[in-house]
């Protein structure tokens, strides 16, 4: 059932909290919904809601925001252990983490409390703990804005790098996404590359399905503040991949600085909140605005803040990191 609203304050929309209004907001459930709101034509300006999680608003938003709210989890079918589930756009990604952990179905566990939708998973590519979706998802569903036709796209031809795809890209403005198709497995595989995280599954007794989510959401909510509690959007800034030579002579100067593989050989991932905890900006705050003081990647509302704040003070932050180690930080967060 399409939902609309006029003049929305978009306080309780966004994981920041920030007092912007969206001229008009729609909730839909279904394709033929999209197909009916968009059937005289695509509004001048548009942008797809999720959960909010991964956006600041900066100013009011004078377009159309679209929501997702179907919630449907089908199972398509079950072929040598592996299992396809078709996940409506509008599904809480970790409801849906939660209820394959349920029913023993493996590929989802380190994705565990990333907040978001369903939908939003492929967009961002968002991973954490060596995993990323795209490890699971099989191919996404989506409306062309310009022809009124849905589109199944398999998930090799989607774009996928670190927190990249061609929906942030290539097909921004042009697609929303309604659906997308997951593989899961019976068979147990374990991803416990990270340190933390094979501590605290073998402190709760190995690696089960149960035990590595609990591990992921325990380490999760040391680490993280609780958005309904705090104002923030999770990771604001993506960690930097430079240049093999670049990371050796950081790694000179300074012996300690975590380095990780990337896609590319010839290239290595730094840890962005590594860098903005060395230029001592960690627990740091100027007014309203801070970074988070348990983890450097997240910038917090502490109370009122705009958007512009947050805004301003993430761009000191990278001025920072980029004085100190001449690396450039990118952020994460969707800015509108």
């Amino acid at each position: 059932m399409i939902r609309e609203f006029e003049h929305i304050d978009l306080r309780d929309r966004n994981s920041f909290h920030v007092a912007q209004t969206a001229a008009r907001l729609v909730e839909f459930e279904t394709p033929d919904e999209l197909r009916e709101l968009f059937s005289a034509g695509a509004p001048r300006q548009w942008y797809v809601l999720g959960g909010g999680n991964n956006i600041l608003f900066t100013r009011d938003y004078e377009g159309v925001l679209f929501c997702p709210v179907g919630e449907g989890i089908t199972t398509l079918g079950e072929q040598g252990g592996t299992v396809r589930l078709r996940v409506e756009a509008g599904v809480e990604w970790d409801v849906l983490v939660a209820w394959s952990v349920e029913r023993g179905l493996w590929g989802l566990e380190n994705l565990s409390l990333i907040p978001g939708k369903a939908g939003a998973a492929p967009v961002q590519n968002i991973g954490a703990y060596g995993c990323e979706v795209k490890d699971a998802l099989e191919s996404v569903e989506m409306f062309c804005v310009e022809t009124g036709n849905m589109l199944v796209m398999d998930a090799a031809h989607c774009g996928f790098g670190y927190r990249e795809s061609l929906f942030k890209h290539a097909l921004r403005g042009k697609v929303i996404i309604t659906a997308i198709t997951l593989r899961l497995s019976r068979t147990p595989r374990p991803r416990l590359e990270y340190g933390d995280l094979q501590r605290e599954v073998e402190a709760l007794g190995g690696p089960t399905l149960e035990h590595i989510r609990e591990a992921v959401c325990t380490i999760r909510r040391s680490k993280l503040p609780d958005p309904a509690v705090t104002g923030n959007a999770g990771s604001f800034f993506k960690n930097p991949v430079v240049e093999k030579p670049v990371a050796e002579r950081l790694r000179e100067s300074y012996p300690d600085m975590p380095l990780y593989p990337a896609a590319d050989p010839t290239k290595v991932k730094l840890a962005a909140g590594w860098l903005i905890d060395r230029t001592g900006l960690k627990g740091y705050h100027e007014g309203r605005v801070g970074v988070h003081d348990r983890q450097a990647l997240v910038l917090v509302n502490l109370g009122g803040a705009t958007g512009g704040e947050v805004l301003a003070f993430a761009r000191k932050v990278q001025a920072k990191v980029h004085e100190k180690f001449g690396v450039a930080i990118d952020t994460e967060v969707n800015i509108l």
